[in-house]
């Protein structure tokens, strides 16, 4: 829904030219209608030039692109290259021209808030990702930094002192320029404050350098993944070095934390880790997917202060006692996203499975129980339990050997939950050969009778129109869902991943040299 108003504003736009001449003669109320019109037409020089003149003491990407009372539609998802480069360009030219219009009042830039798609809505189909934000960002204020010094400007932009907001991805391709960035920080009157801080395929040593230079006492989220070594003993020393009193979501690598390879000083080193996250009062965001936390995920989370809204424990080879905690925990009752992911959840935890979903069910919008070896036998328990979640939004069941009967039980009672739009399900266990068994491996997941899937995906389909929940959008990722951040930065993780393999068949080979 669109008013007269936002109408308006883009027939405006629509000619670049007249706008770009109009803009000086613009009331400052109308700048935030006048951008979302641009952006929406894809008019990268009326947006340049809107940033460029802005006239208010903020600009914030998330609110100017969000749902507004002149148009609802939500444009935070449409992360478009032509558009993004055209806001930094319009904020390099505020600092270095002069405003014949407005007096410069811009104190915060917020370029937090833009959500990564899988597909692209634009019109120019290129998008622009965080770490090539985080990178455009960086080069910005580097290269105006560099503009003013050559130019002999520093008494023209003295007075202007700009917040920049980022969510920042960092990786070894665009370290040197973010630290150099960071570093310069006090002479540019862009100033980055990092509030997202995610950094993947760096050695440790970078890591914990560029943390302490993002500014950890204002950071509200940090990714620590894929890529970076980081061991318990690591963790702990990073957390006794740095403080972050504002976190409130953290993740942490594969493997960070295993308990079969534990001493007795581990389990204390584990009880202080315990401690020292009770110290983030904000803290309602944990994912340690892929840690080996047999047993111990009480001594993790029993000290924390705030319950979690959001816990990842996906293939952590959790156990009954585990389980138990989870269920029993004050956290059940506040999580609003749960991944249980690579648990057999319905055969050996159903009881206190059953529970955790029960005491969640008033809170939960994200569900994901992928690879849980979850069979036709478990059906029932699965629908009574999920059942009672009003308030799920998203449901992944991907990798579970159900067959197309179980599934369409399943969508019966998807069609019962009102706030349901997103769900992946998995290829029916009767479109793949008998002899198959699971877990599948990667070569067998694409061996399915195709014509059969169809068939099933047909009647599922008319499950969701017959109750008239057309709203409800299914895919089957056979190889997981879309990772923004891995798309944009396959290439290098494929270089770090081969040579980290290199590296250990060489140390290998050393060793058993080294033994002749």
């Amino acid at each position: 829904m669109k008013t007269l108003r936002f109408i308006s504003a883009q027939a405006l736009v629509s000619n670049a030219q007249i706008a770009q001449k109009s803009i000086a003669s613009v009331a400052q109320n109308l700048y935030p209608l006048l951008f979302k019109a641009s952006y929406l037409l894809e008019q990268a020089t009326v947006i340049s030039d809107l940033v460029e003149h802005w006239p208010l003491a903020e600009f914030s990407i998330r609110q100017l692109l969000g749902k507004t009372p002149d148009c609802e539609e939500n444009l935070c998802n449409r992360t478009c290259q032509l558009c993004l480069q055209a806001c930094l360009t319009g904020l390099r030219n505020y600092v270095l021209h002069s405003s014949e219009t407005y007096s410069k009042r811009l104190k915060v830039f917020d370029f937090t808030g833009l959500i990564d798609m899988e597909f692209q809505t634009c019109n120019c189909g290129k998008t622009l990702g965080r770490w090539r934000r985080t990178e455009l960002m960086a080069r910005t204020c580097f290269d105006l930094l560099v503009e003013i010094e050559a130019n002999q400007l520093s008494s023209l932009v003295s007075n202007i002192s700009i917040e920049v907001l980022m969510s920042m991805f960092v990786t070894q391709r665009n370290y040197e320029t973010v630290v150099e960035a960071l570093l310069l920080r006090r002479q540019c009157p862009l100033k980055i404050r990092c509030v997202e801080f995610r950094a993947d395929s760096l050695t440790l040593r970078k890591v914990f350098y560029i943390i302490k230079l993002v500014k950890p006492e204002t950071l509200q989220k940090l990714e620590l993944v894929h890529n970076i070594h980081l061991e318990m003993e690591h963790f702990e020393f990073l957390l006794s070095q740095v403080a972050f009193p504002q976190l409130r979501s953290l993740t942490l690598p594969a493997r960070t934390i295993d308990v079969r390879r534990f001493t007795p000083e581990d389990e204390s080193l584990l009880v202080r880790i315990g401690e020292m996250l009770s110290e983030m009062k904000f803290l309602t965001e944990l994912s340690v997917g892929f840690s080996i936390l047999t047993g111990r995920i009480r001594k993790i989370l029993s000290p924390l202060k705030t319950p979690l809204q959001a816990l990842d424990v996906s293939s952590c080879s959790l156990n009954h006692a585990d389980m138990a905690y989870l269920a029993n925990s004050l956290h059940a009752e506040y999580l609003e996203v749960l991944d249980l992911s690579g648990h057999s959840v319905a055969e050996f935890f159903p009881s206190t499975f059953f529970k955790l979903l029960t005491r969640a069910s008033c809170t939960l919008t994200s569900l994901t129980l992928e690879e849980c070896n979850i069979s036709d036998e478990h059906i029932n328990l699965l629908i009574l339990a999920i059942e009672p979640c009003k308030k799920l939004k998203e449901f992944r069941f991907f990798a579970n050997p159900l067959t197309s009967r179980s599934l369409c039980r399943i969508f019966e009672m998807f069609t019962e939950l009102p706030l349901l739009c997103k769900v992946e399900i998995p290829v029916p266990r009767d479109c793949y050969p008998a002899s198959y068994t699971y877990p599948l491996p990667d070569e067998n997941l694409v061996k399915y009778d195709r014509e059969r899937f169809e068939e099933v995906n047909h009647e599922l389909m008319v499950i969701l129109a017959q109750a008239s929940r057309n709203d409800i959008v299914v895919s089957t990722p056979l190889f997981g869902s879309f990772d923004p951040h891995i798309q944009e930065t396959s290439n290098e993780i494929s270089v770090v991943m081969i040579q980290s393999f290199k590296d250990t068949i060489s140390n290998i080979l050393t060793t058993l040299n080294e033994e002749d």
